[in-house]
């Protein structure tokens, strides 16, 4: 074995750790992220609601905030990736989704999906019955 080659595989094993790593650990620990729907109260909007490990957001990112229709925070989120250097893109999937939940059953939102899916809702946010 060449230089080339030892370092090649020290490269590639830090990669599986970096990305691999995370995306084990989170699932294990959070889940596969979970659709659950959401209601106004006021209004009577439904609209997609998730929680668990957000693959999603380890993908694509700050895209992912845009795309839900928090601009402010997506842009937050794209300054602070480019200021850590991408390590924040890492670490918010395993916030991001209850983040998210938190800020929209704050704002007028209501859980509306089965009760099986509403509870696990509950469970993963730590609302109370």
């Amino acid at each position: 074995m060449n230089i080339v080659s030892i370092w090649l595989w020290i490269t590639l094993v830090l990669l599986v750790m970096v990305v691999i790593g995370p995306v084990v650990l989170g699932l294990a620990v959070m889940g596969f992220q979970k659709k659950i729907l959401l209601k106004h109260e006021q209004s009577g909007i439904m609209k997609n609601g998730y929680v668990g490990y957000s693959l999603t957001y380890l993908v694509f990112g700050w895209i992912v905030p845009i795309v839900r229709g928090e601009i402010l925070v997506g842009v937050l989120h794209f300054v602070l990736t480019l200021i850590s250097f991408g390590l924040f893109q890492i670490l918010m999937p395993f916030l991001y989704n209850k983040q998210y939940m938190t800020r929209m059953l704050t704002s007028g939102w209501q859980l509306a999906d089965t009760d099986e899916m509403n509870q696990i809702a509950r469970n993963k946010l730590n609302i109370a019955s």
